[in-house]
């Protein structure tokens, strides 16, 4: 088991609390985040992501148990166990789409350990993702929306960390290029030691998961 959530709520200071159903996610399984706007998908990614802290309730991701962790320790998961693709992509706009790829490594030495050669690893998840090696050069002012976000899934995936999570990656995306950058993303992952979790409004991608959770209303 990868991930594992039991009975997680999250109360903001406006009085909103969001209740989320448990989650079981194993290696290899694609799973789909979906509702309505106000739901708390991105919330919920945030507390996977020990972003948020948490409240009531419990996560374990590789058996590390978040209650148990402190903000340095959450951190250090999220560094060393998890790869976020952004909605916003967030990469930085001085740097070389190879830079930006490369930028996560920094943060996690079991990641950067695992990666001999960042230089060959990046150029052979860009091929797997559509992207040309050329482009790895280029700033991403000089990137067109899909070009910029299989940079940040390169960013995601470098490293083989075992939860992949990803908020709205394809909402700037036109239908065609989001079927095709949900399957190269899916078949990115390692099925024995990877999963991902994606959070999207888009119906249109629901059969290329394994599963599809439904989040309620805020109460």
């Amino acid at each position: 088991m990868i991930l594992e959530t039991s009975a997680l709520t999250y109360a903001y200071r406006s009085g909103k609390k969001l209740c989320f159903p448990d989650l079981q996610v194993s290696a290899g399984e694609k799973v789909l985040l979906v509702g309505a706007s106000g739901s708390g998908k991105s919330s919920l990614l945030n507390l996977i992501a020990g972003v948020l802290p948490l409240q009531t309730g419990s996560i374990s991701l590789k058996n590390f148990q978040y209650g148990q962790l402190g903000p340095r320790a959450l951190d250090a998961i999220r560094a060393n166990h998890i790869g976020v693709i952004f909605q916003s992509f967030n990469l930085i706009p001085y740097l070389s789409g190879f830079e930006n790829a490369r930028i996560g490594l920094k943060f996690s030495h079991r990641r950067r350990a695992l990666v001999g050669r960042p230089r060959e690893v990046i150029e052979n998840l860009a091929t797997h993702l559509g992207l040309t090696i050329d482009l790895l050069d280029q700033k991403p002012t000089e990137l067109s929306i899909g070009q910029q976000q299989r940079i940040a899934a390169i960013r995601a995936l470098i490293g083989q960390p075992e939860l992949i999570i990803a908020d709205e990656p394809t909402s700037a995306l036109d239908p065609e290029a989001t079927t095709l950058f949900m399957n190269q993303l899916n078949d990115s992952i390692n099925p024995e030691t990877q999963a991902v979790v994606v959070v999207s409004h888009n119906p249109s991608i629901i059969p290329l998961f394994d599963r599809v959770i439904t989040l309620g209303d805020p109460q």
